[in-house]
């Protein structure tokens, strides 16, 4: 005799700094027949852990391999220099890498970023994890530059942060096995691109959404989870470093632009 099969889940992997909450909480309001668990991973290890299947999904730091992962990309973070409170850069709306010239570069072995040759001076070891590097730069040992989600992670009010006009940017993606776009993964990129619960666009309806879909009152389109453009639904960052990009050259060094 065997056993019946039970009810269909769903995995989602996610890496520091992104927040799936929003669209977690519209998939158990749509899918309530099938469970979703969330794990966050380290992003170094997010391709990995999707290879294996130990994720049917993962938001994840681009870029990934294009040959055995889809992507959809969501949207790209500022970059910003993580600072102690009093540090001359709080009194100004943006650094570039010149000014970061006397500084020391904290370089964490789990950085996201690839900034290479790295601005500013080296320090003697690199931290273990962008966790440890936060710690340094409380202890007045140099600076760190990370996206602004892991700087809004591992806030500190000792801290500050301050955007940086010429560093690279990481933009993160939805991902997924090129061998894996089953039902259920076509209904996880319907939320996170804003897919109404009645939408037809997808792969065909699985047994689960189809019971969500009945037990489900239909809800106005502007409950999809979020744009695609921004982990925040769209609204733009008030700083885009995008506006002092290249401005570095013009700039001496140590000297950052002032607020106004």
């Amino acid at each position: 005799m065997t056993g019946s099969a039970g009810p269909p889940s769903f995995r989602l992997a996610y890496v520091p700094g992104v927040m799936p909450g929003k669209w977690a909480g519209v998939w158990r309001e749509r899918l309530p027949g099938v469970p979703l668990s969330l794990e966050q991973v380290e992003a170094a290890d997010a391709a990995d852990v999707l290879l294996g299947r130990a994720a049917d999904v993962g938001l994840v730091r681009l870029p990934v391999d294009r040959t055995v992962l889809s992507a959809i990309p969501l949207y790209t973070e500022t970059t910003v220099a993580v600072v102690p409170r009093d540090h001359v850069f709080t009194a100004v709306d943006e650094v570039t890498a010149d000014d970061m010239a006397d500084e020391i570069v904290l370089n964490p072995l789990d950085d996201v970023l690839g900034w290479r040759p790295s601005p500013g001076l080296p320090a003697r070891e690199r931290p273990e994890t962008t966790d440890d590097a936060v710690r340094l730069v409380a202890a007045g040992i140099g600076v760190l530059v990370v996206p602004l989600s892991l700087a809004r992670l591992h806030h500190r009010r000792d801290l500050a942060h301050v955007p940086v006009a010429d560093a690279p940017r990481s933009s993160v993606a939805l991902s997924w096995p090129e061998d894996g776009h089953t039902d259920l993964v076509e209904e996880f990129i319907g939320i996170v691109r804003g897919r109404t619960v009645n939408s037809t666009r997808g792969r065909g309806r699985t047994p689960g959404a189809r019971d969500a879909e009945r037990a489900t009152p239909r809800r106005d389109s502007r409950e999809g989870g979020g744009s695609a453009g921004s982990p925040t639904g769209g609204r733009p960052s008030a700083r885009d470093p995008r506006r002092g990009s290249g401005a570095g050259g013009s700039r001496g060094r140590g000297r950052p632009r002032r607020r106004s």
